[in-house]
């Protein structure tokens, strides 16, 4: 199982590539769950970190084809090896579908892969329940899914879905050959749960970073690595098994 830390700077970056992460996220989370950064930090990390897999958000996306086509096309021009939509604004499965493609298009070529986001707190927005991820993914030809918590308020991904529930969404995308991530609000003791669960990828921000007196986030190399051996052990014990 792959470690993903989300990241707002190239010092962050480094910090997280220093405990072991698998694929920096570049975000930024002043603009929401999925909000996106810039085209020139995504550039800037790509040339500093030259051999790291890397992924950049677009955003909680509203329902807007052409918009999201346009963010997806210079994510990956900047050169992210994964383009993250946040179906935020696309209520429908037809309309889900629709932007997707939008973006898949403007990805291929290139060598961009699409991760189709939606969240576990759907309700409280009226928003695509993330249980349909797979059959949007496999209609649009995106690569892969992603399971948020949209509202960073302390609320964790389990507060929201059950774990049969994400058990059928990693078994539905495993099955379409489709990339699965889990995140939102996920911590080191819940490593072994996802991936039971079946999630190829483990997404966090929160679990690596230390709180500074004025409330702000630092992300912190040892936590990420403390983390990393976490799935690592997890990971030898099954093999054992």
């Amino acid at each position: 199982m792959k470690l993903l830390v989300s990241v707002t700077s190239l010092r962050e970056a480094i910090e997280a590539l220093a405990g072991g992460a698998d694929i920096i996220d570049v975000k930024n989370p002043k603009e929401g769950a999925l909000g996106a950064s810039t085209p020139n930090l995504v550039s800037k990390m790509r040339a500093a970190l030259r051999n790291v897999e890397l992924s950049a958000t677009l955003g909680d996306l509203p329902n807007l084809p052409g918009t999201a086509s346009f963010a997806a096309f210079g994510a990956a021009m900047a050169g992210a090896d994964y383009v993250k939509v946040g179906l935020f604004g696309s209520k429908a499965v037809n309309d889900a579908i629709r932007l997707s493609s939008k973006v898949v298009d403007a990805c291929r070529g290139t060598g961009s892969k699409v991760i189709l986001a939606a969240y576990a707190d759907y309700k409280r927005f009226n928003g695509l329940n993330p249980l349909l991820l797979p059959k949007v993914a496999s209609a649009s030809g995106a690569d892969g899914v992603l399971v948020d918590v949209q509202r960073k308020d302390g609320g964790c991904v389990f507060d929201y879905l059950t774990q049969e529930e994400l058990r059928k969404l990693s078994v539905d995308a495993r099955n379409l050959g489709l990339i699965s991530a889990l995140a939102g609000g996920l911590k080191a003791a819940d490593v072994g749960c996802v991936q039971q669960l079946g999630f190829q990828v483990f997404g966090v921000r929160r679990a690596v970073c230390k709180v500074k007196p004025n409330g702000s986030r630092v992300l912190d190399r040892s936590l990420v690595a403390s983390l990393r051996r976490a799935i690592r052990e997890v990971e030898e014990n099954n093999l054992v098994v």
